[in-house]
């Protein structure tokens, strides 16, 4: 069986992650699409090689952050480390908050390699956006997202289905438990405000300044909060307290995304954090991954 942690940002998935594997016997999967990076560090709270104790972990720090890698790709190399881990008779944990990674490696999504790529570049969206209305009038595609209207456009032209036809699989491949990680939103909010200084306490301030100086604004270096708002700073264009804040407030607005897409996505069994005695909480989930096998 796999086992999967989710959960908002700063809510101790990571910790869970380390104290299940050393009782089951398990190997982590990295189940975030910021720190499958060489160099992302610090803002995306990667897992260090002390707090690893020793457990494998996979696919964490082992891409460029010039490279664009993507869910097809993520779905590749995940369903790769849990046939593995398992044919070891070991237990496969994923571990992140990027829902649409889970989703992609654990049920039966179909994706068209190369489709992702963009061949429109200096076309306007809303002019792609037309086309992919031409071909798909019910598209639920928002007119802004660049990023989809071309990947259903080119989806078309490979396949020749329209995109909002395709039937939406809700099929899990694997036997899986998925255990949610909660507590508190005021809470929460003031854990990340927390993590947050500790960050600049670590050197956020020097990681993001060695990234501002490379030039390179790659997805990877752009979507992680913590870099692009340090770089406003860099430029002068706000205070550092303010940048500082900014990454504070947009950690809690994703916090408030992930549990949206949590609650409505896959099917997970939430259990509050008792960050006073973690080991209450570890229990609780054992209790109840032992009834689920039972």
């Amino acid at each position: 069986m796999i086992i999967v942690i989710v959960g908002p940002t700063a809510v101790g998935k990571t910790k869970m992650s380390i104290e299940l594997a050393k009782i089951l016997n398990g190997e982590i999967i990295n189940a975030d699409s910021t720190q499958v990076y060489k160099g992302l560090d610090i803002a995306t709270a990667k897992v260090t090689e002390e707090e690893k104790e020793n457990i494998p972990h996979h696919l964490f720090d082992f891409k460029e952050i010039t490279e664009d890698y993507t869910v097809y790709d993520y779905q590749k190399d995940c369903r790769k480390k849990i046939d593995g881990i398992l044919k070891k008779g070991k237990t496969p944990i994923l571990v992140g908050g990027t829902g649409l990674y889970i989703k992609a490696a654990l049920y039966d999504y179909q994706f068209v390699d190369g489709i992702c790529n963009d061949q429109y570049e200096g076309t306007e969206t809303s002019i792609l956006f037309s086309k992919l209305l031409e071909i798909d009038p019910n598209t639920e595609i928002h007119p802004n997202n660049r990023k989809r209207i071309i990947r259903a456009i080119n989806s078309f032209k490979e396949t020749g289905e329209i995109p909002s036809s395709k039937e939406k699989t809700e099929k899990l491949l694997y036997s899986c438990k998925i255990i949610g990680l909660t507590c508190d939103r005021e809470l929460l909010y003031e854990r990340i405000n927390q993590r947050t200084d500790k960050m600049f306490e670590e050197g956020l301030l020097e990681e993001a300044k060695a990234l501002f100086d490379s030039n390179i604004r790659s997805k990877a270096v752009l979507t992680p909060i913590g870099y692009k708002e340090l770089f406003s700073y860099f430029e002068g264009t706000c205070s550092l307290e303010e940048a500082k804040e900014t990454i504070k407030q947009n950690c809690r607005k994703y916090a408030k995304r992930q549990y949206t897409w949590f609650h409505h996505q896959i099917p997970v069994e939430w259990f509050s954090v008792n960050f006073e005695n973690f080991e209450k909480t570890i229990k609780e989930v054992l209790s109840s991954l032992s009834e689920t096998i039972d």
